[in-house]
């Protein structure tokens, strides 16, 4: 009984968290996603069993890795809502490749057309984000699951990567006194700046 009610207690303050940050979510994704929500509707205990889906941990860290996160959890999500799509029933004619035309009010006499309709706007405003401001995340993310397919047993390739490990040894090393000296360069911008900004104040 008391783990319900710290559900339900949790359930009421995620819900004003997302409405009183949402000022970047325009105000018809919210709702969208609120009426999706309805229909894929878990209990508080799941939802709240301390196992989220996307680990808010890692976003804590520097730019440059919080950037390659986000696009890959935002590619992860057109993943995810394309597999949701696939899981509805088949439209039926009248509705069949009419959904961008469809309204929420329209759509709300169909459950299963108005699910179709929020899942397909949603997957929309993921891919104009990614697309604007993701698009070499996602690129760097197809590199790096490339990684993965290399075939490490293979003796031909254990033999290429040995001579190509020089070349690779000294960019990766190069690379990471480069980032330091951006840094020290951007720290002194910011000193001159400061400084400019006190000789203004004190003429």
């Amino acid at each position: 009984m008391v783990a319900t009610a710290r559900a339900v207690v949790c359930l009421s303050f995620w819900l004003s968290v997302v409405q009183v940050r949402g000022s970047y979510i325009p105000p018809m994704m919210n709702k969208t996603i609120q009426d999706l929500l309805r229909h894929y509707s878990i209990s508080p205990k799941e939802r709240f069993n301390g196992k989220p889906v996307f680990s808010k941990e890692p976003l804590t860290g520097k730019m440059e890795g919080k950037r390659v996160l986000m696009g890959g959890i935002l590619d992860t999500y057109e993943k995810l809502i394309g597999q949701m799509l696939k899981q509805q029933p088949t439209p039926t004619p009248q509705t069949a490749g009419s959904h961008e035309r469809l309204t929420p009010a329209a759509a709300g006499s169909a459950s299963d057309g108005s699910v179709r309709w929020g899942l397909n706007y949603i997957l929309q405003r993921v891919q104009v984000l990614r697309k604007n401001y993701y698009q070499e995340q996602k690129t760097l993310l197809q590199k790096l699951k490339a990684l993965d397919e290399i075939k490490l047993d293979n003796r031909v390739v254990q033999s290429k990567a040995l001579w190509e490990l020089p070349w690779l040894y000294e960019e990766a090393s190069s690379l990471n006194d480069t980032i330091k000296l951006e840094r020290r360069m951007r720290r002194r911008r910011r000193r001159r700046q400061a400084r400019k900004v006190k000789t203004r104040l004190t003429a």
